[in-house]
């Protein structure tokens, strides 16, 4: 089927603005084309959506508004039965891991913590054709300037052959494969891990491994040294002290009352870093690195880098 023929077909379904989807596609498929992508590589693609997709609609629409306590996040992402999962798949692929973690400036336990937060070590990474969520978030998304370039960068990768069209798949909202990346972000990031030429990141545990790994290397991750720690307060810290941007020395924490979970002092006292208590008072608390900071670069969250840290160092430390 032709591309004119095809993006003819999607004729009269109108965003909420009123804009038509098959002038939006064609839209599309002129900006790739415009930008050297295959003419036959855009149109497999964009045959993978034939209408606005309902179910990647409201799950963009409707996003629970709750917020959840650290305690409550980490109940849901750290049950026990992940912590035995990975260290049953550590002993099975660490042996590929290290060598590819070590080459990009990385380690295995960000690399594990990761993988098993972003797809539960790869058994969880999404049922929706890539193209078809894109096109359909930057048709009548919220954010339809960011989806649009997702899209034509999706493309991209498309054009250069790492992975069809058809397998392409990943959330509702374009994150892609087994390290859940953006198409920006494996255009800067995903890497070969296995030699064959290609960077694919759904179905190669050794470019999965490689991606998050260049990813976290290239962000400033420092092997070997830790992202953080738990530790106790013997005194209460006022909140306006606390918080990763409120970085002192060890020793200056201890002066504070903080100490390692076990009550014993800090073995360094010139490492910069900062504690952080997310529930508040009496709660569970951390003292966190330069590592945690990168951690966020993959995800801006001080709850997903403290899960990412605490799962990773149960597992490959």
């Amino acid at each position: 089927m032709s591309g004119a023929v095809a993006l003819g077909a999607f004729g009269g379904i109108r965003s909420a603005q009123g804009a038509d989807y098959g002038a939006f596609l064609a839209g599309i498929r002129a900006e790739a084309l415009a930008q050297g992508l295959s003419a036959s590589v855009v149109n497999r693609a964009l045959a993978q959506t034939q209408q606005p997709n309902p179910k990647v609609l409201k799950l963009d629409h409707h996003q629970p508004e709750f917020t959840l306590t650290w305690a409550q996040y980490r109940d849901r992402v750290l049950p026990v039965a992940r912590f035995d999962k990975g260290r049953e798949l550590y002993e099975q692929v660490g042996g590929v891991m290290s060598p590819i973690s070590a080459r990009f400036g990385c380690d295995d336990r960000v690399v594990m913590g990761i993988w098993g937060i972003e797809s539960g070590f790869g058994a969880h990474t999404g049922t929706f054709s890539v193209i078809d969520a894109l096109a359909t978030l930057a048709f009548d998304g919220r954010r339809s300037a960011f989806f649009r370039g997702e899209l034509l960068k999706a493309l991209q990768i498309l054009n250069a052959g790492d992975i069809a069209p058809d397998a392409m798949l990943g959330g509702y909202a374009g994150a892609m494969g087994q390290a859940q990346f953006m198409p920006s972000a494996y255009l800067r990031y995903a890497a070969d891990g296995d030699g064959d030429g290609r960077r694919n990141i759904w179905t190669s545990e050794p470019d999965v491994f490689a991606s998050i790994a260049n990813y976290m290397g290239r962000c400033g991750w420092q092997p070997d040294e830790p992202w953080g720690q738990e530790v106790m307060l013997v005194e209460s810290i006022p909140a306006a002290d606390m918080g990763r941007q409120n970085t002192r020395s060890l020793g200056a924490w201890m002066m504070r009352g903080v100490r390692r979970k076990d009550g014993e002092p800090f073995s360094r006292l010139d490492v910069q870093g900062a504690v952080l208590q997310p529930d508040g008072p009496g709660t569970q608390a951390f003292m966190v690195y330069h590592n945690f900071n990168v951690i966020r670069r993959y995800n801006p969250s001080d709850f997903y880098a403290l899960a990412v840290g605490v799962l990773g160092s149960g597992i490959a430390s």
